[in-house]
């Protein structure tokens, strides 16, 4: 029988070892904003993310716009998704680079959630947990 490192705390189904804490952060931002955040993340070192074209209303509540002289309401306005697995450390940096850059301090500016990540597996070498990111 094979010896269980007693570094591990058992998961439903794996072993995961103590202190790889992982965050998934989710930003919903404006279209415009992008390519800031990008470059705020490159500056502190986060080399990966994904960006996801959404729409959706907060306390922007839409807007009314003109089209051929007719007014129309816009409801669901556009919005960029990023999200962002990162160690459970760099969860703040993360977390305050992507507010500096995607701040406006207008309305509709956006919300940043942050979520436990439980585990994480990188698809080409089998990496799990925080190695895989």
């Amino acid at each position: 029988m094979r010896k269980r490192d007693s570094r591990l705390q058992p998961t439903r189904r794996r072993y995961i070892k103590k202190g790889e804490d992982m965050k998934y952060i989710v930003a919903i931002i404006q279209p415009g904003k992008v390519e800031d955040v990008y470059n705020a993340l490159l500056e502190i070192g986060i080399s990966g993310l994904t960006t996801t074209e959404v729409q959706g209303y907060g306390r922007q509540k839409g807007k009314t716009e003109m089209y051929r002289g007719a007014e129309y309401n816009v409801n669901f306005l556009p919005k960029m998704k990023i999200e962002v697995a990162v160690s459970s450390k760099d969860a703040g940096k993360v977390v305050s680079a992507i507010k500096d850059a995607s701040e406006s301090g207008k309305i509709g500016d956006g919300k940043i959630f942050t979520l436990d990540l439980a585990d994480a597996m990188r698809i080409r070498t089998g990496e799990t947990g925080a190695e895989a990111l």
